[in-house]
């Protein structure tokens, strides 16, 4: 099938013109003024923005979390995103202790291949480093096409490494050409703090936030930070949500060192005082925890100071009958939010139509830089001959408002409930084919395709 989108303002994140797009199978095979190529389905996107698809590299489908899993799989999860506007995401492999990475891989395939609706790829959480498991890690770089690897500095006896353990990787995964990421919480502090407050009654979900203060993020990314320049390997801080932190991030630049930040956007639109709406405040239970205004303040600034190079969605939901799982204890509240369907229209009203941030910064912190780092581009994340044809038309000008009775996560809640937002995603193409036009959903269960990924090199 071959498409033509005419009269487009393409936008990418160094570009901003008008012409058309001229689709042939899989892959953009031209662009340019008054194309008259004859294709099969013809787009007038006159007065709609043209961007590449939008790439979330930091998603949570199917997960298993404390007895119960995320209520989104691979093919609610990526329907969703391609409804708004999202074509590719990057889920996360668990390795079990004591298990190898192959078995979590394969359990993971096994809930992913022939369900998934659009593009994804997966990271690999490493939550065992021993000498099996580094001999595991040129095999998943090389013949898997996963080249990142997630640590968690928290969740002692289930997830958690210790840096020993995270020495060792970072010498592994450099030396095959691979990324380390990072949730880069003092889990031992946090630990402590829940038991204290918990042994003095405090079992509401404000005691979720008052036990992960500013302190143990800020303390955590400064010694991920101090690792990463030691060895040289190339490290990802994800979810990063406050001041302290990319101030940790920001005095790295001092010795000439580049660390690569994600923030998520419910860090950048919603603050701590969710939290005081007593057990309704579950909804927004997710590690890290919102932070203050001030915070908001500093990841805008950032993101356009260039220290914050993501824009992503952490999306675990849980649906509210699970949230209650922690109605008498903040500790048990399975953590997360739902964000996957709404991050680039919430990016887009709450960043470009409000002077935040430019059209080209959008597309680089939605798009094209999770292509760069990850190792997917120029395939994916901008607009060009020979890329994916993952394309998204907004009407930068058309208002709707955020509802759980009308988004399409399997989620019986929003975290944005009533939000009225300027700008509209309408029209997703994915690889050549039109996936969402009017609100309707044109690929089927397994079009998803998961993509392997290159070696990085720490650069964009």
């Amino acid at each position: 099938m071959s498409l033509l989108i005419k009269n487009g303002r393409i936008i990418t994140a160094g570009d901003d013109y008008v012409a058309d797009i001229f689709v042939d199978g899989e892959a953009i095979a031209a662009i340019g003024k008054n194309l008259t190529a004859k294709a099969d389905q013809q787009i007038d996107a006159k007065g709609m923005l043209v961007m590449p698809g939008g790439i979330d590299p930091h998603v949570h489908l199917d997960m298993p979390f404390m007895g119960t899993f995320s209520s989104d799989t691979h093919e609610t999860g990526t329907r969703a995103a391609l409804h708004g506007g999202t074509t590719m995401v990057i889920d996360f492999v668990l390795q079990k202790q004591g298990h190898s990475l192959r078995e979590a891989l394969d359990e993971w395939n096994g809930r992913a291949r022939g369900t998934a609706v659009g593009d994804y790829s997966f990271h690999m959480a490493v939550t065992d480093f021993n000498e099996g498991t580094r001999a595991e890690i040129q095999k998943m770089v090389e013949e898997e096409g996963i080249t990142s690897f997630k640590t968690f500095m928290a969740y002692k006896g289930a997830l958690m490494i210790d840096d020993r353990q995270m020495v060792g990787l970072m010498q592994e995964v450099k030396k095959q050409g691979g990324m380390v990421t990072v949730h880069a919480t003092n889990g031992d502090m946090i630990d402590y703090l829940i038991a204290k407050h918990k042994s003095e009654g405090k079992l509401s979900p404000l005691y979720h936030y008052l036990s992960q203060p500013e302190v143990t993020e800020a303390e955590a990314s400064s010694r991920f930070a101090d690792m990463t320049h030691y060895t040289g390997c190339p490290g990802y801080i994800v979810h990063l949500t406050c001041e302290g932190a990319l101030n940790a991030v920001r005095l790295a630049t001092k010795r000439n060192q580049r660390v690569f930040v994600e923030t998520c956007i419910q860090y950048l639109l919603l603050d701590a005082s969710l939290y005081e709406k007593d057990f309704e405040g579950a909804k927004w239970v997710m590690s890290p925890p919102l932070r203050q205004k001030k915070d908001q303040a500093t990841l805008w600034a950032g993101i356009n100071q260039g220290l914050v190079q993501i824009v992503a969605t952490d999306h675990c939901p849980f649906k509210w009958e699970q949230k209650l799982m922690g109605k008498d204890d903040f500790s048990k509240i399975p953590n997360g939010h739902p964000a996957i369907e709404n991050r680039m229209e919430l990016l887009f009203s709450e960043g470009v139509s409000k002077g935040r941030i430019s059209l080209n910064k959008y597309v680089e912190v939605t798009s094209t830089n999770p292509a760069k780092l990850f190792g997917m581009f120029p395939r994916k994340g901008t607009l060009a001959p020979g890329s994916d044809a993952d394309i998204i038309l907004i009407d930068p000008n058309e208002k709707h408002t955020l509802s759980a009775k009308t988004h399409h996560m399997n989620v019986d809640y929003s975290a944005y409930e009533g939000w009225e937002l300027t700008g509209k995603v309408k029209t997703v193409v994915l690889r050549g084919q039109v996936a969402i036009d009017k609100g309707q959903c044109l690929v089927k269960k397994g079009y998803g395709k998961f993509i392997k990924r290159n070696k990085v090199n720490g650069i964009v």
